[in-house]
């Protein structure tokens, strides 16, 4: 029988542990006794739980982390818990670690930076009125090497299943998944790698890996399977107990390094939004998990609206086989987003995808990567925004048929400042850049830029970040995706009280 890759329950369990961090969910009101329906309340979550892999390797890298909390959530009710200052840190990977973040109150980021290879792996929380929205950046850049470029992730929201399209066994390549176990329990984690073939077989032992309490290992992807060298796999993690949290870092010969967030949970209907308009090479790779084979259609949602790629028009995907397509320079000048869908829209396959996106020519490339994401939703932040010519660009599309109005709102710097709003319109089909984005006025530092959904959409968005350096247009690429800050609770309607004679 041929191997699949399983859809899991994980991939549920893990987006509602994104909702509340470790603060418990509550089922819909149900009928009280009267058989009227209980009311519920949009409430802030209480706690949220942060985690960041160990920056990089090289002795020459500078990392900078930025922390921040937007504030009220859309929605929340103000008489609800979370309001305040609220307390959160951030610390490295072990129990001894001290505080490298600290963050005292919502609307203001805070910063810090880290120098080396020693920088370790972050794991945190953040509770009370710094919990719902928490986010926090991490951007690498180092000069010069191999590993040379600028590397960006936002930490992510421990869970239990990872996917990674775009990620590469091939020489030249050294793709190390980074893994993280911010509780008091082990982890025990399986690393399956699946290619243009299918599933591929990895050497007894080396694919399950136990991760330590309050630890943090990586593992290079390649000595999985050190007979096998593939451009293009898929990568699919997941926990048999526990929970982490998983990013890729990449680095390739000639065009530098950065790190691959996993794409959204497999859908019939992907967006992988922001593709910098002097994109040089674009490689589209995608997979089926499951039993089904998926069709795709493949549309570039530019300024003007959504078009098929010349010769790229569509992409057929064999269940659990990896597909990739160039798209080349497919953005010619003006940004975009890519768009995924069903052929045929009564039978959509869930499918992963992910963009290997270059910029540059010659000796003077960089690399980054786009990860289909899902929706702004509400409200979705990014933090480690700069000013200067060019230095943050903000990508908005509206895929779907209606068009979209969003508030884009830069927070103060790290160093002062006071924030900026702006609302934007976004036609349906089409990607707005918005160069530049809002900033705060009067301060210094970096700063986070907070998207909401006014009307319409659904709207995805990306930021760029470039710091371009001798001629390399060093950069890295950052999803917006809604940061869940606040679960519905329903009122208790059952009266415990004891009667009185």
């Amino acid at each position: 029988m041929k191997q699949r890759a399983p859809l899991t329950l994980a991939a549920v369990t893990a987006a509602l542990a994104a909702v509340t961090g470790i603060a418990s969910l509550t089922a819909p009101a149900a009928p009280a006794a009267d058989g009227k329906k209980t009311a519920a309340a949009r409430m802030p979550v209480e706690r949220s739980t942060m985690v960041c892999p160990a920056p990089s390797s090289s002795d020459i890298a500078d990392t900078a982390y930025t922390s921040y909390t937007p504030g009220a959530a859309p929605g929340a009710k103000a008489e609800a818990k979370g309001t305040g200052k609220g307390a959160a840190r951030l610390t490295g990977a072990t129990k001894e670690a001290k505080a490298v973040l600290e963050p005292k109150e919502p609307g203001k980021p805070v910063g810090a930076t880290s120098s080396g290879s020693e920088a370790p792996a972050l794991t945190g929380t953040a509770e009370g009125a710094l919990a719902p929205g928490w986010t926090v950046q991490q951007t690498t850049k180092v000069a010069v090497g191999r590993a040379r470029g600028v590397l960006g992730t936002a930490c992510g929201v421990p869970g239990t299943d990872f996917w990674f399209p775009a990620v590469g066994t091939s020489k030249g390549r050294e793709d190390y998944v980074h893994l993280t176990n911010p509780d008091d329990t082990a982890a025990e984690v399986d690393v399956k790698l699946f290619g243009p073939e299918g599933p591929v077989k990895a050497e007894p032992g080396r694919d399950r890996i136990t991760i330590a309490p309050k630890s943090s290992q990586r593992l290079l992807l390649s000595t999985l399977a050190p007979d096998t060298q593939l451009a293009d796999v898929t990568a699919h993690v997941t926990t048999r107990s526990g929970r982490i949290g998983a990013s890729v870092q990449v680095a390739e010969d000639g065009v530098g390094t950065d790190w691959l967030a996993p794409s959204t949970d497999p859908a019939g209907s992907l967006v992988l939004p922001g593709i910098p308009s002097d994109a040089t090479s674009v490689r589209l790779v995608a997979f089926a998990p499951g039993e089904e084979d998926a069709d795709l259609s493949i549309r570039l949602a530019g300024p003007g609206g959504s078009l098929s790629p010349a010769g790229s028009e569509a992409l057929h995907l064999k269940a659990g086989m990896t597909a990739s397509v160039d798209l080349k320079d497919v953005t010619r000048g003006e940004a975009g987003s890519l768009l995924l869908a069903p052929a045929d829209a009564k039978k959509a396959v869930p499918v992963v995808a992910a963009l290997r996106v270059v910029r540059g020519s010659g000796a003077k490339q960089e690399l980054g990567f786009i990860p289909a994401s899902g929706p702004v939703g509400a409200r979705a932040t990014v933090a480690d925004n700069r000013t200067g010519e060019n230095a943050t660009v903000l990508y908005v599309t509206a895929p779907g048929k209606a068009d979209a109005k969003v508030r884009v709102t830069a927070s103060p710097g790290t160093e002062g400042g006071e924030p900026e709003s702006k609302e934007i319109q976004v036609k349906a089909g089409t990607t707005l850049a918005v160069s530049p984005p809002p900033a705060p006025s009067g301060g210094k530092g970096s700063y986070a830029l907070t998207l909401e959904t006014l009307s319409g959409g659904p709207v995805h968005a990306s930021r760029t970040l470039t710091l371009p350096h001798e001629g390399v247009p060093m950069f890295t690429v950052q999803p917006f995706t809604d940061d869940r800050s606040t679960v519905l609770v329903p009122k208790a309607v059952q009266d415990l009280s004891v009667p009185t004679e």
